[in-house]
């Protein structure tokens, strides 16, 4: 049976070098891979715990995530009100994980440049929408990156805001 979609795949290739990864190059590898990816993970609680996962499009201007998602959505809601987040990038077998802090702003709290490179990056853009969106900034305080279990050591980048390598 043959499908007009390309299938995804759940694991990533081996590197030709298929030694674990240094911390800086699994830094610089995180850093491109925030650079080229347009999507995201984002794992959020409600305040009594309820967890609630979504898929979301993202823009990284070098020190934080910017996204956008419906106001009244579960995972508007879970931001808001808890500030706190954690972003999964890439596939199981190439992860990037960010923690981070989250400032709410209101739809016209950013520059009109500012709201253009995030549409022009993403494909959509939440100001043109009649329902209520916010932006969410998200500002990392750790970040884990591994491929496979010989990366697990060594996997924390960042923590309390400060890159360790």
């Amino acid at each position: 049976m043959t499908s007009s979609h390309a299938q995804e795949t759940t694991t990533a290739p081996r590197p030709v070098d298929d030694r674990p990864r240094s911390g800086a190059r699994r830094r610089r590898d995180t850093e491109e891979r925030l650079v080229r990816d347009v999507d995201v993970w984002v794992a959020s609680a409600s305040e009594d715990g309820v967890p609630h996962l979504v898929p979301l499009s993202f823009d990284w201007d070098g020190e934080s995530l910017l996204m956008a998602t419906a106001a009244d959505s579960p995972t508007g809601r879970n931001l808001a009100a808890t500030r706190t987040v954690r972003l999964g990038l890439g596939g199981t077998r190439d992860v990037t994980m960010i923690e981070g802090r989250v400032e709410v702003l209101g739809m016209d709290a950013l520059t009109r440049e500012r709201g253009d490179r995030f549409a022009e990056r993403t494909g959509f853009d939440p100001r043109a929408l009649a329902a209520p969106y916010l932006w969410f900034r998200v500002t990392p305080r750790r970040v884990q990156a591994w491929r496979e279990v010989d990366e697990m050591s060594g996997r924390e980048l960042m923590r309390d805001g400060r890159w360790l390598v």
